[in-house]
């Protein structure tokens, strides 16, 4: 069985302690080494709603690709994602990266975009994985978010996930 390394971005601006928990749950029950950079909260971006805590998770996974997308859609159906009566986002979890794979899968655009356009995408990706390369950007994520000039405030929140606290001291 062969495991590919992963980023994903999650978010969300309702219940959001308690959603980013329950999502964070759920990819522990499949994924392997899973690792989750400090939460953000950042004010939304593209629509109009509350501010929304952000993390990246790095791990393994022997998913298929189209596979893996499709657990995380019912993740986020089972945080109320798709309600019909929803208001706001109470879980978006998106494929940053999927090993070194660029192009469109059936939709699913890699690398995601957002990387380059969201602070609270690129600052806290930059941390997990400072000398991975951007496969198209040909850049490593520290150099990226160095070089950002990306027009987003991010503030570190204290933010506990099963006793562990994601966010480092220095950063609050």
């Amino acid at each position: 069985m062969s495991l590919t390394r992963i980023y994903l971005g999650l978010g969300s601006n309702i219940e959001r302690e308690r959603r980013l928990s329950a999502g964070l749950d759920a990819l522990a029950g499949f994924l392997t080494d899973m690792r989750c950079s400090p939460v953000f909260e950042s004010q939304p971006v593209g629509i109009k709603s509350g501010p929304f805590f952000n993390l990246v998770v790095s791990a393994y996974t022997d998913l298929p690709l189209m596979e893996l997308d499709r657990r995380l859609k019912f993740i986020e159906a089972d945080n109320g994602r798709y309600a019909p009566d929803r208001k706001g986002l109470p879980l978006d979890i998106d494929v940053l990266l999927y090993g070194d794979l660029v192009g469109n899968f059936d939709g699913l655009i890699l690398p995601r975009a957002e990387i380059l356009r969201n602070a609270f995408v690129l600052w806290p990706l930059s941390m997990m994985a400072p000398d991975r390369v951007h496969p198209e950007a040909g850049k490593t994520m520290a150099e990226l978010w160095r070089d950002a000039q990306i027009d987003q405030v991010l503030a570190p929140v204290g933010f506990k996930w099963q006793g562990r606290q994601l966010t480092p001291p220095a950063l609050l």
